[in-house]
């Protein structure tokens, strides 16, 4: 048998070919396996077939062969199972935080992980749902060197931007960087959200969506020292409803027990209830009196009422008395 250039290639290619056209309900015999090497330009006969299967089965590579008038070589198991890949696929398309045109991409990618067959499933998974995308490109390279800075304890300096009414960016601070030491960053109500720290204003703690954040730089500078005692990520995201950060204060509300699933949702299963009588229960909790907290309460009507503080019912009624007088026109 001539040997061709790509000889030395052959294992490389079989494993190829496999990964790519096989699964276990689509096989290949050796001499279907032998007519796709030659489209490499690669002579094979059965036995060094036979022979190169078995060294990358040796290898790791998970190779079955069913015998029988329909039987042939097929790859049984992948790191990636079909189910897992339509999970992360979904996951991809209905995030915000990926612009379209990544999320492409990125479903691309995640087909090559099965065979050729099995994509076509995942490509009929992209259509499934359409939903807003971040417009920001850049976010990519954002998160990746947030999390250097994080883990260099380097601070960072950015611009941040709001979209106005014609989608143009409208920069914060006059288009001047913020500099701030990251802390953390978490994915809440399907946003990716950066936690930063600064000792010199007095509420030290910010957050800011990294989809709005570009021009993004580490700086030389030492990350600002914040006591793991300050911080508590999980008690943070409880506190401060979408993100939008507030006045921190203890709250006591008074819940219909309808509501038991949602104030776990949104407390955590380790939220203490306290039973108040005709099918009412009590949650104290400390919280961000934000605008989103507020509209978070104000869904709810007479299934929920605001006991204490003092100032937090204030602003409940201000809230009352301005939608009524809106309304009532």
């Amino acid at each position: 048998m001539p040997r061709s250039s790509n000889q030395k290639m052959k294992p490389l290619y079989l494993a190829r070919i496999l990964l790519e056209h096989t699964d276990e309900h689509n096989v290949m015999t050796a001499q279907e396996i032998i007519s796709a090497l030659a489209m490499y330009d690669v002579p094979a006969n059965r036995k060094s077939i036979y022979d190169d299967i078995e060294a990358l089965k040796t290898y790791g590579l998970d190779i079955e062969l069913r015998r029988g008038t329909a039987g042939g070589y097929y790859i049984a198991s992948r790191d990636f199972e079909l189910p897992e890949l339509k999970l992360l696929v979904d996951a991809v398309q209905s995030s915000r935080l990926i612009t379209g045109r990544k999320s492409d991409a990125l479903i691309k990618k995640l087909a090559k992980l099965t065979s050729s067959t099995q994509a076509k499933q995942l490509k009929r998974q992209v259509h499934i749902q359409g939903r807003a995308k971040t417009l920001n490109e850049t976010v990519y390279y954002t998160i990746d060197s947030i999390h250097e800075a994080i883990n260099t304890g380097k601070k960072i300096q950015f611009k941040y931007f709001s979209y106005n009414i014609s989608k143009k960016r409208v920069y914060s601070k006059d288009s001047k960087a913020y500099i701030r030491t990251p802390v953390a960053l978490c994915w809440n109500d399907d946003k990716y959200y950066l936690i930063t720290f600064s000792p010199k204003f007095e509420i030290p703690f910010a957050t800011y969506r990294v989809d709005r954040m570009v021009d993004v730089e580490i700086l030389d500078e030492k990350a600002d020292k914040c006591k793991k005692t300050e911080f508590n990520i999980i008690n943070y995201i409880k506190q401060n409803f979408g993100m939008f950060t507030g006045e921190t204060m203890t709250a006591k509300i008074k819940f219909d027990e309808s509501l038991v699933n949602v104030v776990l949702d949104q407390f955590g299963t380790d939220t203490q209830f306290v039973k108040a009588g005709e099918g009412k229960f009590i949650v104290t909790a400390d919280v961000s009196a934000s605008p989103v907290f507020l509209g978070w309460i104000f869904q709810f009507g007479d299934l929920v009422e605001v006991l204490e503080p003092e100032t937090l019912r204030d602003t409940m009624r201000r809230m009352i008395k301005t939608g009524h007088k809106i309304y009532s026109k």
